[in-house]
């Protein structure tokens, strides 16, 4: 569950850096954008990992 609080919260710190790219063209905002997503993606694997490792250990 800690992993998924993670998630919540680095969505909604690239949040703010969204609208920077989207809204303004801002492209160093659109640089992090896509390094927050990586994040998020490799969080999002692990927690699918833990996830099938906690529901096979049953």
């Amino acid at each position: 569950m800690e992993n998924f609080t993670k998630v919540k919260e680095l969505v909604a710190s690239v949040e703010a850096d969204a609208k920077k790219f989207y809204e303004n063209g801002n492209s160093a905002a659109g640089t992090r954008v896509r390094k927050g997503m990586q994040d998020l993606k490799n969080l999002a694997q692990t927690i699918r990992a833990e996830v099938t490792e906690k529901k096979n250990a049953k």
